[in-house]
């Protein structure tokens, strides 16, 4: 089940908001956990065992670390959970690649590879992973106290609204509205908004992209038109897939109490890489950050070593995204350019605000056209096109796919991108908007975007499967 679905909205998110409003607040946390898990259930049914196992796993262990005597004691559970985790993760969702690198590997040598069932990889798994292992380190650093509810550590591992794509969610940011939490009207108005504005983000911008890119990215020659019109379509596509539904989930959050942190904070406009990660998926940049990072020795050991664990940092963060050596190039990608950025930075060179800025952009674009592709191949392919080595003019198929609706989203999607800086700069144009119409039109925005889903079929989450 996904947010931008008709079951979603007309059946689970009716039900679910008349059992919660109705029941004592004592009661609220058990139909959140009742609902969530009915919500990860909806796909695969079977896959609520490995969540459950991941809950009872973390939450036992979140425990033995509290109460171990010593610190050293303490690491060790620290170790042994974050290891669990990391199996888990690892066998759902890179047991595939493994294996076909293998055979690819023994083809080579003409030898026979192994025989393979492919391990179908469980919804959300990414996520609730990293909370889990944030979740003991916080412990084993003193930051948090271990739960001592079950209910309670259920719920925070496997809230509904944000247990499929984000964002990642540390318990220091709701151990308190775990245990108690208002429900307050200005919050419902206010966390309605966010959802229904990023619902049209996801149905609008996102879904109306989606053939574009498809299309693009499908094609054996792409022009250099044709891939950077891929390329834009698919930047756009992704953020507000992604911030969509970041925005949808921080809004059901607010309405039933919880006040998550923004996870992005107009990416495409930062001048450097370093900032890109700053306002993208703010909430996974961090934990990169701070239990990936800084776990590796961060910038304590000396320049080199500061950048070998960046580029090392964004590598691993890389195939955290996906079970392709793709998504690990991608991470690269990213890791050399903050390494660069670093250096540069040390010799005293800044570049001016006019460089900067497209200099950044396009980095993030070269990189994701490697996290889109499927394949070598295509990722080759595209990458040919965007440096004109099949040719510069726009192709008869790409013309033909750019109708009016896809021209008007991607210039709607781009004018909200570079919102932020036209509004600096228009001031007194804005203050000509009236007041009431900020809380009318995510409302009409809302109706139309549920009309659209009415007349197309569901399309999942980019981040839907990770």
């Amino acid at each position: 089940m996904v947010f931008a679905s008709v079951e979603f909205l007309t059946l689970f998110l009716p039900l679910f908001f008349l059992a919660y409003f109705v029941v004592p607040r004592r009661g609220r946390n058990l139909v959140l956990l009742l609902a969530s898990w009915v919500f990860y259930g909806w796909w695969k049914p079977i896959f609520l065992f490995l969540l459950l196992g991941v809950i009872v796993t973390g939450y036992f262990i979140g425990l033995a670390i509290e109460a171990a005597r010593d610190d050293r004691g303490k690491q060790r559970l620290l170790a042994f959970g974050a290891a669990a985790m990391l199996l888990c993760l690892g066998w759902f969702k890179y047991a595939n690649l493994l294996v076909d690198t293998a055979n690819q590997g023994l083809a080579l040598f003409h030898i026979g590879g192994f025989v393979w069932d492919d391990v179908i990889l469980p919804i959300g798994v990414s996520f609730y992973i990293l909370q889990s292992i944030s979740y003991h380190y916080d412990i084993r650093r003193g930051v948090v106290r271990a739960e001592k509810s079950f209910l309670a550590y259920a719920v925070y591992i496997s809230f509904f609204t944000q247990l499929v794509a984000g964002p990642v969610i540390r318990y220091s940011w709701v151990d308190k509205e775990l245990a108690s939490r208002e429900l307050r009207f200005d919050n419902f108005c206010r966390g309605g908004r966010r959802f229904m504005i990023g619902f049209c983000m996801k149905v609008l911008i996102a879904d109306s992209l989606a053939p574009t890119v498809d299309h693009v990215f499908g094609l054996s020659a792409p022009s250099l038109a044709d891939a950077w019109i891929g390329s834009l379509a698919y930047t756009l596509q992704l953020y507000f897939d992604f911030a969509g539904y970041s925005a949808m989930a921080i809004g059901l959050g607010l309405i039933l109490g919880f006040h998550f942190p923004e996870n992005f904070e107009d990416p495409y406009l930062s001048t450097s890489i370093q900032e890109f990660w700053r306002r993208w998926h703010i909430s996974l940049s961090s934990w990169l950050r701070d239990y990936l990072y800084i776990a590796l020795g961060g910038n304590r050991g000396g320049t080199i070593r500061t950048y070998v664990n960046l580029i090392l940092t964004m590598a691993i963060g890389g195939l955290w995204h996906g079970a392709a050596w793709t998504f690990m190039a991608w991470g690269l990608i990213h890791g050399f350019a903050l390494a660069i950025e670093r250096a540069v930075r040390r010799m005293g060179v800044t570049l001016p605000l006019v460089l900067a800025w497209p200099a950044t952009l396009f980095t993030v674009m070269i990189a994701w056209t490697l996290f889109r592709a499927t394949s070598w191949g295509m990722a080759q392919t595209m990458l040919a096109g965007q440096f004109g080595l099949n040719g510069i003019a726009l192709g008869d198929e790409v013309a033909a796919a750019l109708h009016p609706t896809v021209i008007f989203w991607l210039a709607a999607g781009s004018l909200v991108v570079v919102w932020p800086v036209l509004a600096a700069r228009g001031r007194a144009l804005l203050a000509m908007v009236p007041a009431w119409w900020q809380g009318v039109w995510p409302v009409l925005a809302f109706l139309y975007a549920l009309a659209v889903l009415e007349g197309r079929e569901t399309v999942p989450f980019l981040y839907f499967q990770f």
